[in-house]
């Protein structure tokens, strides 16, 4: 009969806790302005494909008049800002920050990978960022708070 040991296994992290937090708040900014994207990106879509219009500032229109701000059929305009487009690329390059970000947060608590793969979704499905900012940040939290003595080895 093997005796049972009465001390809590020891969580080890690969950083500091205040390395850790900064982390989990420079993810929890990447997941909300990546949502917030997504869903700017998602509305833009389906204007785009639904009503074949994009959103543009500046140009001219066919007929000569001039565009300050509006939806537009591409064909139908030259010159000026497609802010559409603008949003495509933003959200895009924001997501690559995001990984780095989710990245980040999952190497320093040691996840498995399975974990950064559920995390990164939070990017390219739309509100999965919000609920998944939510649920990582509190696991952090509780994580740290209830393993302080992998927090005095550094």
């Amino acid at each position: 009969m093997t005796e049972q040991s009465s001390t809590p296994k020891v969580r080890r992290f690969a950083g500091t806790p205040a390395q850790i937090r900064s982390a989990a708040t420079f993810y929890k900014v990447l997941a909300y302005a990546t949502g917030v994207m997504l869903l700017l990106l998602c509305a833009e879509m389906a204007v785009k494909y639904f009503a074949g219009l994009e959103l543009f500032v500046g140009g001219t229109l066919l007929d000569g008049s001039t565009n300050a701000v509006g939806l537009v059929n591409r064909a139908d305009i030259t010159g000026g800002l497609n802010i559409s487009l603008a949003i495509l690329i933003i959200h895009g390059w924001m997501y690559v920050v995001y990984l780095l970000a989710d990245f980040r947060l999952w190497s320093l608590m040691r996840w498995p990978f399975s974990r950064f793969i559920t995390i990164a979704l939070g990017g390219v499905v739309p509100l999965l960022s919000f609920y998944m900012e939510k649920k990582v940040h509190g696991e952090v939290e509780r994580e740290l708070a209830s393993h302080p003595q992998a927090a005095k080895r550094y």
